[in-house]
This record gives C-alpha cells, structure tokens and sequence, in this order.
C-alpha cells in the first residue's frame, strides 16, 4: 500500500504517511541504539532513522548501519515532522522514520573521491584545512562527481537551456533541422578539423552546421535551428575551449536589415534567461553555494553597442588598440566590466566588427568598407555567440573567398549553395556549455561539459 514518493517530495505535507524511498546511501552514523541515515537522490536530500522498536531490531540497526556510502537502498517508512530544523538536508521539516530497508545494489567500500568533499567551497576547504577535490580527480572518476548536488543542479539547468532554446524558437515559427556531422570538406574552410577515414577516402567532422543551415534557407525553410555535437580541432587549453561541445545554431532569413535576425538572437537568449529565473531557482541555488556568485544581469530590450564604441571604451580605460584589431580575451573580459558598470548588464551585444577580422563568408557593411555585417554576443564578458549576415551573392562570395587565399575547389559546394537564388539570410552558433558556465559564474567549461573533450582528455 506504500507509495513510491520523490525525496524532494517529501514535504510536512507527508507527514505521518507511509512512504517508500528509492535512494543512496550519502552518510550513515551509528549511536547507541539508533542509526541516522542520509539518503540522497540527485540534488535532494533527508535524514532517515532507524531505531531499536517495533519496527527495527538491533540487527536492523547494525545492518543499516554497516552499509557502504553510494549504495542503493529502498526504505519503507513514516514521515515525521522534525523536533527541529534538519541541517545539511534539503528537507529539513521532516525525516524518514525507518522500518524496513533493503539494499538494491551495493557500492564498494572505497570511493574514489568523498561527495561531501567535492561539494565544499575551495574557500572554505582553504580556511579550515579540510579536503577540496580538484578538477582532474573530479573528471577521472566522473561518474561519482556527476552524482553531486551540485552538478546535479548544474546539467538539470542546462537541459533547461535546450529546452528553453527549443520552446522558445518554435513559438517564434523557427523549423528544427538535423545536420550532418560527417562532412566532405572543412565546413568553414579552416585547417582546424578532424580527419576520419572514410571508407577509401577522407572526411571531417563538422566544425559547425552553418553550410547545412545556409542550404535549408536556400530550400524556403526562412527560420532554422539545430543542437548538436560541433567539432573544433584547435590546440586550445583554456578555461573556455573544448574539441567537442554542443551548438545552438539559428539561421534566419530577413526582409530589411539583419538586425532582425540579431534582434531574434537576443530575444531569444532573454527569454532562456527569465524562463532560468522563473524555472530553476532551486538549481541556480545550489550551485551558489559551491560556487558564489552575483546573480546574472540582463536588459530588455538587449543593449547594443558598435564595435567602435567598444573600442573607444577600451581606450578610455588606457587599452591601447586599433581601429581594426580584434578583441583579445583580457580586452573581452575589460569590456565586460566596463559595460556592466556603465549600463548594469552581464548581457550585451557588440555589433559591426572589422571586416578584416572576419570569415571570408561575412557581408561587407555597405556604408563602411572597413566593417561588415557581423556582430558577437557576450555573457559576463565572454563571447557566447558569433553571427553574421552570411554573403548569399556567389560572385561576391568567391571574391571574398580569393580574398582570404581559400582554395575555391574546396568550398565549391558551399558557393553553388547560392547558385539558384537565395534570400539575405543572418544566423549565428552559441555554445550551450559555456553559456551554462557563465551564466552560473563558473570558472570552467569542463564543470558544464558531461564528459568533456579537449587536447588532453579524451575519457572517460
């Protein structure tokens, strides 16, 4: 007759009812004739007792007891209003009293990495010499450093960013594509791909979806997106860099300018931040505690700047840069702080960069020679989303292209793309784990990433 019931679940509103509880076994402490349990299920967590009565021997309590942290148990019990509040629990109301349990599946006795020490700030593991666990232990034993609340709170928002991404783009009558990953030629014309062999010949994985995107608004489809796997074979051991992440991409096709499809970006990324605030406070909570943090800032409508005016801001700081110089990571960060404190936002928008610094497939600013159709968009001074108005002209394409010194017969799929006619069309790729990063102010993609790739890591 029990019910089955969530632990996060277990609420005053349960109270003196009887309950079944699959979890964990986080801690267990014996005194005298009792044994306190802590049983955890992803991010929740309550304190269970079992005592010497009529419902639990001494054996029982002996076998509670003595079983190993990490191992899967189903408890049947009553809920109890607590006498008092129940510290270190997320259900400090109430707390499991215990008449039968069983062990589901056992956990060897010896972890690789204690829980309680992976959720504790470095702060604090600092100022009181207790134990912190460090990056490369976390991601070697993975599998137990998933099982965190805080990284239970940290993939529990972003698969709300997917779904926020996905909701939000279907009601605005954008059409979700699937591209293809496995690709003929380098998809942006780089050198930074990843070679597979592919029966008797060659391929890439692909560096981005953008020709695919490109060809649907060629076929009529006006508004796409897509999330998938994005390969970048780049040397890069940074914070904020991975050789496999999952991109959000949109492309649009427009009537006037293409600030309307910088304006869809951004409406677009607004509404996943009010549906995380609205949606997953508990998460964003969580990971506070770990990992401290201002709340994330943003205006509506977006704030957009010129890139000159990022420029001047940059110089009036004492950054010494010129007209036509790309931003570097200090500067993107530096930028960051000065927008924030002048406009109070982590959110913004830098639009109408140099020509020079720009992919061959850029539209060239009709007004400006100099600068181009092209913007990026930055979260906390990190640069999240690099878009443009793509040329949809073949004869100025292949100028560009001759231009850049790209081999024209490698990208000759992607110039007769535009060959039949094609509308002006703008779009831009976001990466969904650095996105999670900063908008919970972590410190490094890797915490956001499930299993993260990079130079060096390519297990588990």
């Amino acid at each position: 007759d029990r019910v089955l019931v969530r632990i996060k679940d277990l609420t005053l509103e349960k109270a003196d009812q009887e309950v079944w509880v699959r979890g964990r076994i986080h801690t267990s402490r014996a005194k005298g004739k009792q044994c306190f349990l802590v049983l955890r299920q992803q991010q929740f967590n309550i304190q269970a007792l079992v005592a010497v009565g009529q419902h639990a021997s001494k054996q029982m309590v002996k076998f509670a007891a003595n079983i190993t942290k990490e191992s899967i148990v189903d408890v049947e019990g009553v809920v109890r209003k607590a006498y008092q509040k129940v510290g270190g629990c997320t259900q400090q109301d109430v707390e499991l009293h215990v008449q039968r349990i069983y062990v589901i599946s056992s956990a060897e006795p010896r972890l690789p990495l204690q829980l309680d020490d992976a959720i504790r700030p470095e702060v604090e593991g600092e100022e009181d010499g207790r134990a912190t666990v460090n990056q490369d232990t976390r991601l070697d034993n993975r599998i137990i450093d998933l099982r965190t609340s805080t990284s239970q709170a940290i993939f529990c928002l972003q698969s709300g960013i997917c779904q926020l991404f996905r909701e939000t783009l279907i009601h605005k009558g954008f059409v979700e594509i699937q591209t293809p990953k496995i690709i003929s030629a380098a998809s942006e014309g780089g050198a930074n791909v990843f070679t597979v062999s592919y029966f008797k010949t060659s391929a890439y994985l692909a560096q981005s979806p953008q020709l695919y995107k490109q060809m649907c608004i060629c076929a009529d489809f006006d508004k796409v997106f897509c999330v998938g796997p994005v390969f970048r074979a780049e040397d890069s051991n940074t914070h904020r860099h991975l050789t496999e992440f999952v991109g959000l991409d949109i492309e649009m096709a427009f009537n006037y300018h293409y600030h309307e499809v910088v304006d869809e970006i951004a409406d677009t990324l607004v509404q996943i931040f009010k549906g995380l605030q609205e949606r997953f406070q508990t998460e964003i909570q969580t990971v506070g505690k770990q990992f401290p943090c201002e709340p994330f800032k943003f205006l509506e409508p977006t704030l957009r700047l010129e890139y000159r005016e990022g420029v001047a801001m940059l110089r009036e700081a004492g950054v010494e840069m010129g007209d036509e110089e790309d931003l570097s990571t200090p500067n993107e960060k530096l930028l960051g702080r000065l927008v924030k404190e002048k406009y109070d936002t982590d959110f913004y928008i830098l639009d109408k960069y140099p020509l020079a610094v720009r992919p061959f497939y850029t539209m060239p600013d009709p007004a400006n020679p100099k600068t181009s159709n092209s913007y990026d968009m930055f979260m906390r001074g990190e640069e999240i989303l690099s878009g443009a108005q793509r040329i949809h002209d073949p004869q100025l394409l292949t100028e560009r292209a001759k231009h850049h010194g790209i081999d024209l017969e490698k990208i000759k799929a992607y110039i007769d793309s535009f060959r039949f006619g094609a509308p002006p069309h703008a779009g831009g790729g976001i990466g969904l784990e650095r996105v999670t990063m900063l908008y919970l102010g972590l410190h490094n993609v890797r915490q956001t990433s499930m299993f993260p790739r990079d130079p060096k890591r390519l297990t588990p």
